[in-house]
């Protein structure tokens, strides 16, 4: 499902931020990455998404070579994505349902099938009733949700979440990670990026520790 094999990363200015990481995830897992500020969390994420590029080994997602791949490409290999940003990018001047469609659009989803799509997300994190709503109006909780919501609405079979619970208190950070497990039930596999430790105490899930952009 996802595989990384003497992945380096190395950004602009001689950074780097992943030095030759190694690492396969079966389809179905659910594996949290730890790691301090700057660790290369967010960047072996972002390799994942194809957002970012190896500069040398390879990253492979369901047998495609991500760092390969044309930019043509890239649309459909995320099609099989859901990708939770650290910093929301929520379009706070659409509705919560109009953010939750936005990805359906984008990628030419049936529109007679939209409007069921976008419901069923809301519901599955408890916003059906705030579909109206503004993201100002929500929550710091609820706007989390709705990153949920807008990341499973093409029900990927891979779903990323970048430091899903960095800005929460314990009792939304806990939702947010009951939510995640029930995805994880149905069979979806999720990588989560996180330095929350409250949440890296659940022994039954797999972890990888980087540090300083090495896995330990």
């Amino acid at each position: 499902m996802i595989s990384f094999n003497q992945v380096n990363k190395r950004y602009p200015g001689g950074y780097e931020a992943l030095k030759n990481v190694s690492f396969d995830i079966a389809e179905g897992e659910m594996v949290f990455v730890s790691g301090h500020s700057g660790a290369g969390k967010s960047t072996l994420l972002k390799l994942v998404a194809g957002i970012e590029r190896p500069n040398s080994g390879s990253v492979l997602v369901n047998n495609q070579n991500v760092g390969a791949l044309k930019g043509a490409a890239l649309p459909y290999l995320r099609r099989n994505l859901g990708i939770i940003f650290q910093d929301h990018k929520l379009l706070f001047d659409r509705s919560v349902f109009d953010n939750v469609l936005l990805p359906l659009q984008i990628c030419g989803f049936d529109h007679r099938e939209n409007a069921k799509r976008v419901r069923a997300a809301l519901d599955k994190v408890g916003l059906l009733k705030r579909e109206k709503a503004n993201p100002i109006a929500l929550s710091g909780g609820e706007q989390q949700r709705l990153c949920i919501a807008r990341a499973i609405v093409n029900r990927p079979s891979i779903l990323l979440a970048d430091e899903p619970t960095g800005n929460l208190d314990t009792e939304y950070a806990h939702e947010i990670m009951d939510i995640f497990r029930s995805f994880h039930q149905v069979g979806v596999t999720l990588l989560i990026s996180t330095h929350d430790e409250s949440v890296l105490q659940d022994g039954a899930v797999r972890r990888l520790a980087l540090k300083q952009g090495e896995l330990q």
